[in-house]
């Protein structure tokens, strides 16, 4: 997921320059690196979704590293939960359900052999039909970060007990302090099926909206536009809400691999 308003990092960072497409940690962009990082899973085929305005500088980002993606086109920012039901829907248009890796194109992970491990190890859980998402073992009480409660323990991971909003610090302390808690990282995986599957159970007008924007394509050189007034018409709404937070099936996986979200200066 490339999106992104541009406007946490300014002025480096602009609306027709987020930070996806800076090179704020390496010699490699923001992009260009979750996708180098990507090329060492085995099997994985990239799907992009970006915003049309940035169309151009995504595709020579991703051209200049020798990648082949498809590069889905939102015309309007809709967040999470629909850019995911649009790669859900069109990974699956062929008829294969395959697994779906989240990942935002902006997050730095220095470990990248083990962000790629703990990945390979998450498998079973995601083929068994589970929701998994990726859990960041805290370094400390951090208050900008959402956290992910553990339950009882699942092959490699964990059940969701709870998700918890950004806390004040008092409470951060205490969370990292009893050892159950993790910060909410945003990245996922998870059957492109079961996803569908929990969407439509959760919110079916995200679903029905995203379906009929996909219903109407247009190839486009190296891009795939779909129906804006279709996809204008679907809700703005996180994956978190829509349907992590509702759906019996999520397992949270520690990862440990030098995380951050780059949220600001």
């Amino acid at each position: 997921m490339a999106g992104g308003s541009g406007s946490r990092l300014w002025p480096l960072s602009r609306s027709l320059y987020p930070k996806q497409f800076l090179p704020l940690a390496d010699k490699q962009t923001m992009l260009q690196a979750t996708l180098s990082r990507v090329k060492g899973i085995s099997g994985a085929e990239p799907m992009l979704i970006c915003n049309e305005e940035h169309r151009f500088i995504a595709a020579e980002q991703i051209r200049q590293l020798g990648v082949n993606a498809e590069i889905l086109l939102e015309p309007i920012g809709r967040n999470t939960a629909p850019a995911i039901a649009l790669a859900a829907l069109s990974a699956s248009a062929k008829g294969d359900d395959p697994l779906l890796l989240v990942l935002a194109a902006d997050h730095v992970i220095r470990n990248v052999d083990e962000f790629r491990a703990v990945v390979e190890r998450a498998q079973p859980l995601a083929e068994a039909g589970q929701l998994v998402t990726f859990g960041i073992v805290a370094t400390g009480p951090e208050t900008g970060y959402g956290y992910i409660r553990r339950g009882e323990e699942q092959g490699e991971g964990y059940a969701v007990a709870e998700f918890v909003e950004k806390p004040d610090l008092e409470r951060a302390k205490g969370y990292v302090d009893s050892g159950e808690y993790y910060w909410n990282s945003g990245m996922f995986l998870f059957k492109a099926s079961r996803y569908i599957e929990e969407l439509e159970k959760f919110r079916p007008d995200i679903l029905e909206a995203c379906r009929e924007a996909l219903s109407e394509t247009t190839p486009d050189l190296d891009f795939v536009r779909i129906n804006e007034h279709a996809f204008a018409a679907c809700p703005d709404e996180s994956v978190d809400y829509a349907v992590m937070e509702k759906t019996d099936s999520a397992v949270v996986v520690p990862l440990d691999a030098g995380w951050s979200d780059v949220g600001a200066w």
